[in-house]
């Protein structure tokens, strides 16, 4: 007779799950505060590298006290705001990312599958197209409200039928809904070329031309999403194992799905509405992150929370100094992230999806 294990399917995440620890917890410990060290020195970049360089030493006093000087206004009024923004953004997408591929159990998944970037972009077209907007922070309300629908509709339409909600179930409502989405923006933007030209350079994703009340009107949204992730660590652990297996460990799979759509709702939308679409960063953080500490998800998500606005921020460095004009990060997150993905799949890490 077959034994439970050999007739139990098991998904990527539950062959990880089913794993010895990766590391050593000191280890993960160290890298832990290696991160935390090597965001605040991205930050320090971020303030100080750009089109015009400021020296370090005036940083600190121009954000803490400045002066009217060249310096203090471009550091306050220009870079801060973007770092900030870029912080916050990455943080999400970060965490966004990892709840999203522990829900699906599908470590190439991204928070795009439950629709919140094609939502957000369809909110954002019509906002322009019929009501003729052209101020960030409208934008920014537009695309959370859309990013928020879009994800309520999917998780609606996978709740649907027999046995509830799955993570098949959640994929397939997310393709489809992104699919309608897609459409529907496409077809507004050719019928209004004034929707098309703003919605444009939304689209690319950018931490630039966004004030500091942008990061302010989303970070309440971004807070509570990190809280609540961070809380469904040990749940979505034992969903890892399957639905049954989490059942017998006192997981509640429901809600834990449901809990973990909200998260990802309140922090991938949030970043999508003030930065716009970035792409890879959910995808690759938490990829990595596993690499180094296993599946455990009370490591994954800390990791994932400071790796991404690292690299967010980094990308956003590199898009400054690369070009004579001003590359945006969207774009530098999409060349880097690319060449990534590809080596993933040329190490046969996705032979088993």
């Amino acid at each position: 007779m077959l034994s439970l294990a050999r007739r139990t399917p098991r998904t990527p995440l539950a062959k990880e799950a089913a794993a010895p620890p990766a590391r050593h917890p000191a280890v993960r410990w160290a890298g832990l505060g290696a991160l935390a060290a090597l965001l605040l020195l991205a930050a320090a970049a971020s303030l100080a590298v750009g089109a015009e360089h400021v020296p370090i030493g005036k940083v600190a006093s121009a954000v803490v006290a400045p002066d009217g000087s060249r310096d203090a206004l471009i550091v306050h009024e220009l870079r801060l705001p973007r770092t900030l923004l870029g912080i916050g953004a990455g943080v999400a997408l970060g965490l966004a990312g990892a709840v999203m591929q522990a829900l699906t159990r599908n470590p190439l998944a991204e928070p795009g599958l439950l629709g919140v970037n094609g939502g957000a972009a369809l909110a954002v077209v019509v906002v322009i197209g019929t009501f003729r907007a052209d101020d960030v922070l409208v934008y920014v309300w537009a695309a959370f409200a859309g990013a928020a629908g879009a994800a309520v509709l999917v998780h609606t339409i996978g709740a649907r039928g027999r046995g509830g909600t799955s993570p098949a179930r959640l994929v397939l409502a997310g393709a489809a809904v992104n699919a309608v989405f897609s459409a529907l923006t496409a077809g507004l933007m050719l019928l209004s070329p004034r929707a098309f030209n703003g919605f444009r350079f939304w689209q690319v994703g950018s931490l630039a031309g966004r004030d500091t009340g942008v990061f302010l009107r989303v970070l309440p949204f971004i807070a509570a999403g990190t809280v609540l992730a961070l809380l469904l660590a040990r749940p979505l652990n034992a969903l890892g194992l399957g639905d049954e297996a989490g059942r017998a460990l006192g997981a509640h799979p429901g809600r834990t799905r449901a809990l973990g759509a909200l998260a990802v709702v309140l922090l991938c939308g949030a970043a999508t509405a003030a930065a716009g679409p970035i792409t890879f960063l959910g995808l690759a953080v938490p990829y990595a992150v596993r690499a180094f500490v296993g599946p455990d998800q009370r490591w994954v998500l800390p990791y994932s929370l400071l790796l991404a606005p690292v690299l967010l921020l980094a990308a956003d460095i590199a898009g400054r100094v690369v070009t004579p004009g001003e590359l945006q990060t969207g774009i530098v997150t999409a060349f880097l992230g690319a060449p990534l993905f590809m080596l993933i799949v040329r190490r046969g890490r996705t032979r088993d999806l």
